[in-house]
């Protein structure tokens, strides 16, 4: 009966003396939750984030980065890679001082009137097509005379001894200069030729001067050779004070173990796999400089591969290009001199044929958790780090970020460019006298991006540049125009006012007839080389930048901002 039937009994968690545990249990199992939602949440953003990296950002970004301890993360950008030499000042004190036309006594006059009267007065009309003795103290002075006369936008640092030209009237000669008002911290290297002449009289005179490396005779100073003239020497080795001299003879070829003895005493490093391949230029840059900074601090030979595969934003097919190598692009000679690198083919060569004999062993590191300073007293012969296919997680750069950053410090000034390109670009100011200002107009798919850059396109428009130069730059004046335009007659209204010059016009120190491109093709086992999209841009980049003025795009012809709408503020600080 339904009186007599009991109440339902009460589950046991809905008790009165269980509602505070039972409180206290759903507050923690929500508190639970959402650390394990933030968690999730912050591996994600460490995963993906990217701050901004100073390296790649102008004037005094430079400054701050080289001065900061914190160097290990990263941003694409698209530009030229700066690298060494950029972060050095040009100090005069380095190069010893300039040889002017008062430091060139001429022997001639040197000894007296009476004597310069006495050669006056002789006749010489039965001699005048005599061969000039190029090593004659008296064509030396007045070729260094000459030279200092004729390049008046130059710094002379070094006069080598003329030899023998192509006939009996011409005399090659060799010299270090510097561009007076030059930005850069390098030395660069001409060699000319000189047409001398005799008069009846006996006197000489220089009839004229050659282009810029018309005196092959004069590029390689020969053994044994009587130095030349300089105010102050700058020492035997000129490699010690960390300048580069653009113009001197190459020297890339590949680091060699001297012996089987050596090999097994050595110490390697070696990066394998990874997602830099077919990355921008800077990407590629900024992760072999960990991995050369992580060989630094364990005192062992990077094993580098010197492949590269070259990102299809520098290609004119669009797509990524295989089969480059590391020297088109950089001086490896100055990197092998300055750090213990061996190119990855020859080194397992060696490998395979020393280590099972001589017992050499191996430690595979397969997670850049694993720090440059655990490795520290690693024994092993070799050292590999396996990095695997997921990125970000497997970029060589990973390697230097978090408690390794403050340890790690990559070792920028070992990495130049590549000093024939940087030849181009000497040859290039050269034929401007050094005597030129420049202008970089970004335009291409900038400027046909109006939601971004919505006033790029009329700010570089002809007007508008004449108008935005007319202040700037001198009437007559040689202006360079570095620019991403592809249609160079854009710019035709410029030429009324300006010697205008574009890099094109100097093709020919890349063409199958220059000097590069057969160094080059013997660099490459025979193989021709593309100037391609990367050289382009690095030579333009270079060529603009040793203006004597220089005016930028986003910082004097635009208000729109760099990196598009709304990051002006950002990318100025």
């Amino acid at each position: 009966m339904m009186l007599g039937r009991g109440l339902p009994s009460r589950s046991g968690s809905f008790r009165p003396e269980n509602l505070g545990q039972n409180a206290l249990a759903l507050i923690g199992n929500l508190c639970f939750t959402f650390f394990v939602i933030g968690v999730l949440v912050f591996t994600i953003i460490a995963a993906t984030y990217e701050p901004e990296d100073p390296l790649f950002h102008p004037s005094t970004k430079l400054t701050n980065f080289l001065t900061s301890t914190s160097n290990a993360t990263f941003v694409s950008d698209s530009t030229v890679v700066k690298t060494g030499e950029d972060f050095m000042t040009a100090n005069e004190t380095a190069y010893g001082k300039s040889i002017n036309a008062s430091d060139v006594i001429n022997p001639v006059t040197s000894e007296g009137d009476a004597e310069a009267a006495e050669i006056e007065a002789r006749d010489c009309s039965g001699e005048i097509d005599k061969p000039i003795d190029c090593t004659d103290p008296e064509v030396f002075h007045l070729m260094m005379t000459a030279a200092i006369e004729q390049f008046k936008d130059i710094h002379f640092y070094r006069f080598g001894k003329p030899v023998r030209g192509m006939n009996d009237s011409s005399c090659h000669m060799a010299w270090r200069f510097r561009p007076k008002e030059g930005k850069t911290a390098s030395l660069y290297k001409d060699y000319r030729s000189f047409v001398i002449s005799r008069s009846e009289n006996c006197s000489l005179s220089v009839v004229s001067i050659g282009d810029y490396h018309s005196g092959g005779n004069a590029r390689k100073r020969k053994r044994h050779q009587k130095p030349g003239f300089e105010k102050t020497p700058m020492g035997e080795d000129d490699k010690s004070s960390g300048i580069q001299v653009v113009g001197e003879s190459v020297n890339d070829s590949l680091p060699v173990v001297e012996s089987e003895k050596s090999f097994d005493q050595g110490r390697y490093l070696l990066y394998n796999g990874g997602g830099e391949r077919c990355k921008s230029m800077d990407h590629y840059l900024w992760s072999f400089m960990c991995a050369l900074g992580e060989a630094q601090y364990l005192n062992r030979t990077l094993v580098m591969d010197l492949s590269i595969c070259l990102s299809s934003v520098y290609t004119a097919s669009g797509q990524d290009e295989e089969g480059k190598d590391f020297r088109f692009y950089f001086d490896f000679e100055h990197l092998k001199e300055s750090a213990a690198v061996l190119d990855q083919g020859q080194f397992w060569s060696d490998w395979n044929k020393w280590h099972q004999k001589d017992g050499l062993s191996i430690s595979l590191v397969e997670d850049i958790r694993v720090t440059p300073m655990k490795m520290a007293g690693v024994k092993d012969t070799l050292i590999m780090r396996k990095f695997g296919s997921v990125e970000p997680d497997n970029y060589w750069y990973r390697v230097c970020e978090g408690e390794a950053e403050s340890v790690i410090q990559r070792p920028w000034h070992m990495i130049w460019k590549s000093r024939r390109l940087m030849d181009i670009v000497s040859a290039i100011a050269a034929k401007m006298n050094w005597d030129f200002d420049s202008v970089h107009v970004v335009r291409g798919e900038k400027a046909k991006n109006r939601e971004q850059w919505p006033n790029l396109a009329a700010d570089t428009s002809p007007d508008a540049l004449l108008s935005s130069l007319q202040d700037k730059v001198d009437d007559g004046r040689n202006l360079y125009i570095a620019t991403d335009e592809p249609d160079i007659s854009f710019f035709d209204p410029l030429k009324d006012k300006y010697s205008t010059h574009f890099l094109d016009e100097y093709k020919g120190f890349w063409d199958e007839n220059s000097e590069w491109y057969s160094e080059m093709t013997k660099l490459n086992n025979g193989v021709p080389v593309e100037f391609d999209g990367y050289m382009r841009a690095s030579v333009d980049t270079e060529v603009f930048l040793r203006g004597k003025k220089q005016i930028e795009t986003f910082n004097d012809l635009t208000r729109d901002c760099k990196d598009g709408i709304n990051t002006c503020s950002s990318s100025a600080t």
